[in-house]
Parts: structure tokens; sequence; C-alpha cells
């Protein structure tokens, strides 16, 4: 008798991350677990009727198409990536001035962003001194773990 194989989709961990996106209110979120990546994204519609949910899962093997086309921020030395899945805010509260700008000297613990995660606000604090050179965030948009936020030289 044949085994039966085992499938290359995780139905728990796919509801799982749908509860997610539920709870959190984001419209996407990925993981990446031994070498397979789970990306699941709500598609925005027009009707009240629930939106689709979309599934990707790959390989975490980059192809030569992404390598070529894409600069990797996340190999830049002075790159501040994201801690967790979240929203970024760039300030304290909507209309208050921004944390940080490009040019804005900042030192060692300086707060550079806010994440919101799971309706806590986390501040994501300078690693080290310097000047902030990019910022990589839209105010108010999700973020995912890992992607980086701000580079400082």
């Amino acid at each position: 008798m044949a085994k039966p194989t085992k499938s290359i989709v995780d139905h728990e961990l796919i509801h799982e991350l749908t509860k997610l996106l539920d709870e959190t209110g984001l419209t996407e979120i990925e993981i990446e677990q031994d070498g397979r990546r789970v990306r699941v994204a709500r598609g925005a519609t027009a009707s009240p009727a629930p939106a689709a949910v979309r599934v990707e899962v790959a390989s975490s093997q980059p192809t030569p198409e992404m390598t070529a086309t894409s600069v990797d921020l996340s190999k830049h030395p002075g790159v501040v990536a994201s801690p967790m899945v979240g929203t970024a805010y760039a300030a304290p509260e909507p209309g208050a001035k921004p944390f940080i700008d490009v040019g804005s000297k900042i030192k060692a613990g300086d707060t550079l962003l806010i994440v919101e995660a799971m309706k806590t606000m986390n501040q994501i604090p300078a690693p080290r001194a310097g000047t902030v050179i990019q910022i990589l965030f839209e105010d108010g948009q999700p973020v995912e773990f890992g992607e980086p936020l701000v580079i400082i030289e």
C-alpha cells in the first residue's frame, strides 16, 4: 500500500496567518520556515463582502531575475530593519513632528519610529549614532519582519 504524500501546503499555518490578518488589520503577512516562504495577502475589494485571501508558497532560493533587478538594502552596513511585523509610524501621534527626517543627526538609543504590532506601540531605537541618509518606510504602512526601514551613516 502506498504511503500518502505530505502536502507542501501547511493548511493550519495558512489559517493561523489569515486569523492574524483579521486580528491586526494588516493586508498581508509573510513568514519563512525551514527554507519555505509563505505569504498570505488580503486583496482589496469595493464591496462589503469579505475580501479574497491570496496565498503564495515559494522556495526561499532567489531567482536570477530577483537578484539582478533588485538592490538588497538589507546588506547596507547602516540599515535598521524592522524587528517585527506591524504598522510603521514616523511620529508619536497623527499630525506630530516625525521622530527623524533625512539628514537628522541621531544618537544611539534615539527613537527612529514606532511599529505597532498587536495593538502595542513599539519604539524602535537607533542602534548607533550617525546621520539618517534614507527613510525606507511610508508612515502608517505595514512592514514585515526584517524589512529595511532606515539607513544611518
